[in-house]
């Protein structure tokens, strides 16, 4: 088992690595590579800044023994950068999608997916943190008294 001063790290890249690449990606933080056509609301950093804590969070509380909730992350976190992304210049939904579709339809219901990504990250991790740990418990010898 890994110590927990490694944890914390790995924790922390991943926090601070997911804040500093959708941030980027999604013209949050200003650059010169990427110029945002939506304007940033307070909403969009906030759940920038959750979603980023959350899986630095979630990160943190994975262990050896590989559980079935990857795929709860993956989609809070999709549904979480949909929600702060710009709507338009997703080139991946515009191509699905025209941008007066999505600036009608997605940009409206974006607070929506960002609390929905919120309880289910919330939810995924009082679940995880509810579960028995096996590799943190002692080990029992099966004698019973």
């Amino acid at each position: 088992m890994r110590s927990p001063s490694r944890r914390f790290l790995k924790a922390a890249g991943v926090g601070v690595g997911t804040l500093v690449l959708f941030g980027v990606v999604t013209g949050l933080i200003p650059n010169a590579l990427y110029v945002r056509m939506v304007p940033r609301t307070p909403l969009d950093y906030l759940f920038l800044v959750l979603t980023a804590g959350f899986l630095g969070a979630y990160t943190l509380q994975r262990t050896a023994d590989e559980r079935d909730d990857g795929k709860a992350a993956t989609a809070s976190t999709a549904i979480g950068f949909l929600a702060f992304g710009c709507p338009i210049c997703n080139a991946f939904l515009l191509a699905l999608f025209s941008s007066s579709a999505l600036m009608t339809y997605l940009n409206p219901i974006r607070p929506l997916l960002g609390g929905v990504s919120v309880v289910l990250f919330a939810g995924l991790l009082y679940t995880r943190s509810r579960s028995p740990c096996e590799t943190c418990e002692p080990e029992r010898d099966g004698s019973t008294t």
